[in-house]
This record gives C-alpha cells, sequence and structure tokens, in this order.
C-alpha cells in the first residue's frame, strides 16, 4: 500500500475510498536528468509482468533505452514534435508492445492490447509508488519503433510510447508547456460505473 501521508494533487477529490496512489498518480512532461535505478526500473516491470492477460498469454512487451545510449536518442526519433521537445530529456523512453497472436494457437489474440494495458497501469503505478513518474504517448511513429526496437511488425503490435523519471521542475519545460503540467479532473463516478437492476 501506498504512504497514506500521500498529497493529493489540487481539484483531484476521490468520491469513493481509494488508496491515493490512485489519485496522486499523473502523467507529468517535466523530468530531471537524474538516472532511474535500475532497481527501480525492474520493479516497475516486475509489477507490469503480474497482471491479468487472456489465457495467461501475457502478450505484452517493454522495450526501452535509457539517457547516455545511442538507442535513447533514436527512441526520442520515434517520437512527435509535440511530444519529442520535452520526453527526450527523460532519462527513459521506450515503447510498448503486444503480440498480436496466441502463442499457444497462433489465432489472433482480439484482447492483446487490452492486456497490455493492464500491464501498463500496473507498471506505472509500482513507478509512481518509487516516486518516479511515467507519461505514455499515443503520438509516436510505430513503424519507426518497429525499426529502432528491433521487433517485427507482422508479430508485434506498436501500442503507445512511454517515458519514465523522477518529477521535475516544470519551468524547464520548452515554452507553452508549463501551464499544461497540471493533473487533469475526472468524470465522475456515476458516469463511470453504474449498476443495471433490471
Amino acid at each position: 500500500m501506498s504512504d497514506p501521508t500521500l498529497t493529493l494533487p489540487t481539484g483531484r477529490e476521490p468520491e469513493a475510498a481509494v488508496d491515493p496512489l490512485f489519485v496522486a498518480r499523473w502523467s507529468r512532461r517535466a523530468f530531471r536528468a537524474e538516472p532511474v535505478a535500475e532497481a527501480d526500473l525492474r520493479a516497475a516491470f516486475e509489477a507490469a509482468r503480474w497482471a491479468a492477460s487472456c489465457y495467461n498469454d501475457q502478450p505484452w512487451h517493454f522495450r526501452y533505452a535509457t539517457q547516455g545510449n545511442e538507442a535513447h536518442g533514436r527512441a526520442a526519433q520515434t517520437l512527435v514534435e509535440a511530444n519529442r521537445v520535452w520526453a527526450e530529456k527523460a532519462p527513459v523512453l521506450g515503447v510498448i508492445f503486444s503480440r498480436r497472436a496466441l502463442t499457444k494457437t497462433g489465432a489472433e489474440n482480439a484482447w492483446s492490447r487490452f492486456d497490455a494495458g493492464a500491464a501498463s497501469a500496473q507498471m506505472a503505478l509500482q513507478a509512481s509508488m518509487l516516486g518516479l513518474s511515467v507519461h505514455f504517448m499515443a503520438g509516436f511513429d510505430p513503424n519507426a519503433a518497429y525499426e529502432v526496437f528491433g521487433l517485427d511488425p507482422e508479430e508485434w503490435d506498436a501500442i503507445a510510447a512511454f517515458a519514465i523519471g523522477h518529477p521535475g521542475d516544470p519551468a524547464q519545460l520548452p515554452e507553452g508547456y508549463a501551464d499544461r503540467e497540471t493533473p487533469s479532473p475526472r468524470k465522475p463516478l456515476d458516469e463511470v460505473a453504474q449498476e443495471v437492476s433490471s
């Protein structure tokens, strides 16, 4: 369980009793240059490893590069410019892929993206528990991602890019980004889940 003294961002009030970690987690764009410890990265991906999946197929695969390696710069180039200008400063950049077919039968896995999303959420929450921030991005070039990370697009589906790092100072973001560095609100709970009784 997360630290019960965790400070919740302004404007984020839970409507039911939940661990504060769920409310405090949000997708920052500002990252410090400080490297992420290998043990923390392993812990985040270990949390992803235990996600539920259809037929226990575990179709997710995280490929990433750390700052200081040539692959990090190439990973940054897979991002659209609006993401690259801030994300390239994150010490860890990667893409989550999902296997298109079930490993046991070879049939199409229609649930692979759902399962990879569940694994991604667990990864992000574990990272938050360790004081890190994770930002998933739709704005990336899947074709470039297959090339950079060495995966076959016929076997793998490039779902989303991600950045991981320690939260940084929003004032250091490029112009026009600092004022967007605030947690977003959420829909009311009754719009998210409703009981059907008849």
